[in-house]
């Protein structure tokens, strides 16, 4: 198990490091309003999860560990919209319609609520 640990944490800390420097770099380089960064790291970060869970339906990679390694450490660092967006193609894959939905307005609704009500929490703790 703390072998495991070592792999998911090491691919968490490069895929974090990742997901500093495209942060950094866009916000050196573009002056719009859009957030460039975080969209192009979580568009780059579904298309390189997709493409490791295929290649892992494939057999093409087989070690557990190098699984652990790039999909739940690296893309997990990289980004959890990655995550988020395989889990909602597993559920469009199996027909599951009105789970998926849920899951895609809740999860959205729900998180922009969270990240409002602790910015309001932490104004009212920290005055």
């Amino acid at each position: 198990m703390l072998k495991q640990l070592l792999f998911v944490a090491l691919g968490g800390g490069i895929g974090s490091s990742f997901r500093y420097l495209v942060s950094l770099w866009f916000s050196k380089h573009s002056s719009f309003i859009f957030p460039w960064g975080t969209f192009v790291i979580n568009i780059t970060g579904c298309f390189l999860i997709g493409f490791l869970m295929d290649a892992i339906s494939h057999n093409v990679v087989t070690n557990n560990n190098l699984k652990l390694l790039l999909v739940v450490g690296l893309c997990g660092g990289y980004t959890t919209f990655s995550t988020f967006s395989a889990e909602n193609l597993r559920l469009l894959e199996n027909g599951s319609y009105v789970t998926l939905v849920i899951y895609i307005t809740t999860s959205v609704i729900l998180g922009l609520l969270a990240v409002w009500g602790g910015y309001i929490l932490s104004k009212i703790i920290i005055p």
